[in-house]
């Protein structure tokens, strides 16, 4: 692996593209830390390092720590990552988008402007919804943004932040796409990647007081890892055969063309982290609107507490929806991913066929059938990678006693369980990139 490093960097437009990604992912960072104006750092900083909230703790994870700072980069890339799965999720029921993406590469394009397009309003309304949770009494009676609001006296305050979070979120996007297109990776991707990883350092902070509880969370992280990896590269290959088809050639000589072999790589875990993100969003949706009425004596103020008890992550409850939640997220996200690639018409289309199965219908039965078995596994890993913050602090808690705090602090993991789905699908994904590159060039690649 060494050796491939060595090599990557001796090809000069290999090291250009690395140089590229690494000089983007840096000013990406930089830019992070751009204040916005208007902000209370103090009250901000006192409510992280509460970190009980797990609405804030849900949207700082997925700006990539970008929230806790509240800065240009406040939002990250996350309104672009909810625009993209809207789309997806509308391809299936919209026939013109359908239709867009079966056009190749110009569909493609057209798809991928409509979801810059759709990721301004997103921006928009997010900044709206964070500052409103950010100066109100939902996040610890604390107004992070005191000059927040909607009043003539505050409207200015308010449009300014709202105009540079939209701002930063389009430029992380922009500086996404250029590492795409000139460096090497997915460049949104890395972003979040680069974003996860900024903030290991303060959880080994956090964990170096008690040294034998850090080694317990660097094993777990180690071995969650190594799954990660096995589940990740798992797949059931379908083997395709293709029929030999005759093509005429000039003076009327006829050619049997075809006939070779293939497969179908069916992933264990087509959805990736994408369930989890779904069923999270839905288990935080009832305890944010809750937390708004807490302060109230009524029976609303009694439901709202009821609310937030069961909603909890103290609560065991709380997981055992989290892990039904995803597990049937899966199977849903995966069928629509998997409606939209048509196979059968096209092995149809293409003169393929799966050997002792009939093209068209059976064909689609047949691989539905075997999609179903394999999701089964995918869907219990993505369960519980999603329990196994509590899994793991109530294990410390029963070895090491009360108060260690990791059972209230369920992302006290040194990564988060999905934070670790992203980081391990990313380091994967470039390092086969970087062996494209390298196998090009007649080198040895990283998973050789």
């Amino acid at each position: 692996m060494l050796e491939a490093v060595r090599n990557a960097f001796r090809l000069p437009d290999l090291r250009q593209k690395l140089f590229i990604t690494f000089s983007l992912l840096a000013f990406y960072r930089l830019a992070a830390n751009i204040p916005l104006p208007g902000v209370d750092h103090q009250a901000l900083s006192s409510i992280f390092q509460q970190n009980d909230n797990i609405l804030l703790n849900f949207l700082n994870f997925f700006s990539g720590g970008g929230l806790s700072r509240m800065g240009v980069m406040a939002l990250g890339v996350y309104p672009y990552i909810t625009a993209s799965i809207i789309l997806q999720l509308l391809i299936p029921i919209i026939p013109a988008l359908e239709e867009l993406s079966k056009e190749g590469e110009g569909g493609r394009a057209k798809i991928n402007q409509y979801t810059l397009w759709m990721t301004i309003p997103l921006a928009i309304l997010q900044a709206i919804a964070q500052g409103t949770l950010l100066s109100s009494n939902a996040v610890g009676n604390i107004p992070v943004l005191p000059n927040w609001g909607f009043s003539p006296g505050d409207l200015m305050s308010t449009i300014t932040i709202i105009v540079g979070m939209t701002a930063g979120t389009m430029l992380g996007v922009w500086i996404g796409q250029l590492i795409t297109e000139q460096g090497i990776g997915n460049g949104i991707s890395l972003i979040i990647f680069a974003g996860i990883l900024s903030n290991v350092p303060f959880q080994l902070q956090l964990l170096s007081q008690n040294p034998v509880l850090l080694v317990v969370f660097i094993v777990v992280t180690i071995a969650t890892i190594i799954l990660i990896v096995w589940v990740q590269e798992g797949q059931r290959r379908i083997p395709v055969q293709y029929g030999k088809r005759v093509r005429t050639m000039r003076g009327n000589r006829m050619m049997m063309v075809g006939g070779q072999s293939t497969y179908i790589p069916l992933r264990v875990n087509t959805a990736g982290m994408i369930p989890l993100i779904f069923s999270q969003s839905l288990l935080i949706l009832p305890s944010t609107l809750a937390s708004y009425f807490v302060g109230r004596t009524d029976w609303i103020g009694a439901i709202a507490n009821a609310i937030l008890q069961f909603f909890s992550p103290t609560n065991a409850f709380y997981w055992v929806f989290y892990f039904l939640l995803t597990a049937a997220f899966t199977y849903f996200y995966t069928d629509v991913m998997f409606r939209q690639q048509n196979l059968p018409e096209t092995l149809q289309k293409q003169g393929g066929f799966i050997p002792g199965i009939r093209p068209g219908p059976r064909t689609e039965q047949y691989l539905n059938n075997v999609l179903g078995r394999i999701t089964l596994v995918g869907a219990l890993f993505l369960g519980f990678m999603a329990v196994l913050p509590f899994l793991i602090g109530s294990l410390v808690d029963l070895l090491f006693g009360g108060g260690t705090g990791v059972l209230t602090n369920y992302n006290s993991l040194i990564i988060s369980s999905s934070g670790m789905l992203i980081v391990v699908g990313v380091v994967l994904d470039t390092m086969k990139q970087i062996e494209a590159q390298l196998m090009m060039r007649n080198y040895e690649g990283f998973i050789r």
